[in-house]
């Protein structure tokens, strides 16, 4: 899937890695900023049961 995603990615090698870089940074920031938030009331991370 990876190699597939670098292949269609236009320009040389250097535009190619900014590219993939760049995605990766998007990727990263919508997980930290908004699926982690949204799926942190159905974690239990603070239950603890130890008592």
């Amino acid at each position: 899937m990876y190699g597939w995603i670098y292949r269609h990615l236009p320009g040389p090698t250097p535009v190619r890695v900014l590219l993939s870089a760049l995605m990766i940074a998007v990727v990263a920031a919508l997980l930290l900023f908004v699926v982690f938030p949204a799926v942190d009331p159905w974690v239990p991370v603070n239950d603890v049961t130890i008592g």
